[in-house]
């Protein structure tokens, strides 16, 4: 005979455990209920490029062409920026159009996201006149990351490095118009921008603008030592001199001194951090030894034992703040736009100079970068 307390011990074990099942998939449900996220990814973006120097940007949100150097907005009147917002428009009008086509023409499902990249522009190399003279141009389009179709200058002709380009090729080596615009519009037009932009510029660079200096700890993976940190930020220009000291003497990198070298500030200024790992215990005197030659600073600061302060962090995690924001975007279904299976011929009018690194050259250069993120449809 079955002992019915055994079985009345196990029915309350399997009621209990129906229970706890059932009480987890409710707290999972709850938990995926009410949690939410929110990305965004522009489906537009166009930037100016001056040696490595972002000189103005557009996007699909703010839709307006904005300056990002003072030099930029000090120089060039409303006029100027309001074209420039007609001509990124235009540009984004016509790319939407030719993704559709691109989509179509490879048979890409509606699921995927695409990007297409259009990058052009102009180097020149400063005479000893101080004349600018043209080198070469750049003006190349690029689908998912890969190649897709580029100007040569060389030889005035079209190349499709991939299949699906060649339709494209034929027809704007046919057209006249599109034939010849790209080289008329890098040798002539970008360079008489490069050489304003230069100017402009030029006069800026004789702005400087003196370095703040902190100097700070923080922890170590080990707990018996700390980072110490030596800063210097908002300077321009970028020469500056860092030295971390201990009891006057400089330490270097045989003392194990890292440093992330000089890097830029989202406001056309830099910065630059020198650290070493020492003892928490160690009693010495450290302290940091600021100079830039451009402004005359010549400053020490003594560490105080004090931790990171927390103006600097937060104005340091503000500036990788709206750095990654420049980078998001709301990301959307689009609907088709045009019919044909061959590029359009009517290429957006470049009115923008941004710098492209022409193969490892350290030229003056300018170029104009636009990039698009749709989401196929």
């Amino acid at each position: 005979m079955v002992d019915k307390k055994k079985i009345l011990f196990l029915k309350y074990i399997y009621l209990y455990i129906f229970v706890y099942i059932c009480i987890y998939l409710v707290y999972i449900y709850l938990f995926y209920l009410y949690q939410h996220s929110l990305t965004y990814i522009y489906t537009f973006t166009a930037m100016g490029i001056l040696d490595s120097r972002v000189i103005d940007y557009f996007d699909s949100t703010t839709q307006v062409k904005t300056p990002r150097t003072d030099w930029m907005k000090e120089n060039l009147d409303q006029d100027y920026w309001k074209k420039g917002t007609r001509s990124r428009k235009d540009k984004q009008q016509w790319f939407k159009v030719n993704l559709d086509i691109l989509k179509e023409r490879m048979n890409q499902t509606d699921n995927d996201i695409h990007v297409l990249q259009w990058r052009h522009g102009c180097e020149g190399e400063e005479q000893p006149d101080r004349s600018l003279k043209y080198i070469r141009g750049l003006n190349m389009y690029s689908y998912d990351g890969d190649d897709f179709l580029y100007f040569d200058d060389s030889h005035s002709v079209w190349v499709a490095p991939v299949k699906a380009a060649e339709q494209t090729k034929r027809k704007w080596d046919q057209e006249q118009k599109v034939h010849n615009y790209p080289k008329g519009y890098l040798e002539i037009d970008c360079m008489e921008w490069l050489k304003k932009y230069l100017t402009y510029r030029e006069k800026d660079l004789n702005t400087t603008k003196k370095p703040e200096a902190y100097v700070f700890a923080n922890n170590a993976r080990s707990k018996t030592n700390v980072v110490l940190t030596c800063m210097a930020t908002g300077f321009y220009p970028l020469e500056i001199q860092i030295h971390i000291q201990r009891n006057g003497r400089v330490l270097t990198k045989d003392d194990d001194v890292m440093s992330t070298g000089t890097r830029p500030n989202g406001d056309n200024t830099y910065q630059r951090r020198d650290s070493v790992e020492i003892l928490r215990s160690d009693v010495a005197k450290y302290s940091c030894h600021v100079i830039h030659h451009p402004t005359g600073v010549n400053i020490i600061k003594v560490w105080g034992k004090n931790p990171v302060p927390v103006g600097v962090i937060g104005g340091v995690l503000g500036v990788v703040a709206v750095l990654g924001l420049a980078v998001l975007g709301i990301l959307y279904k689009k609907g088709k736009l045009g019919k044909s299976t061959t590029l359009s011929t009517t290429q957006p009018s470049p009115r923008c100079l941004s710098a492209h690194c022409f193969w490892g050259s350290v030229k003056t250069r300018a170029s104009c970068r636009v990039l698009v993120w749709v989401w196929a449809s």
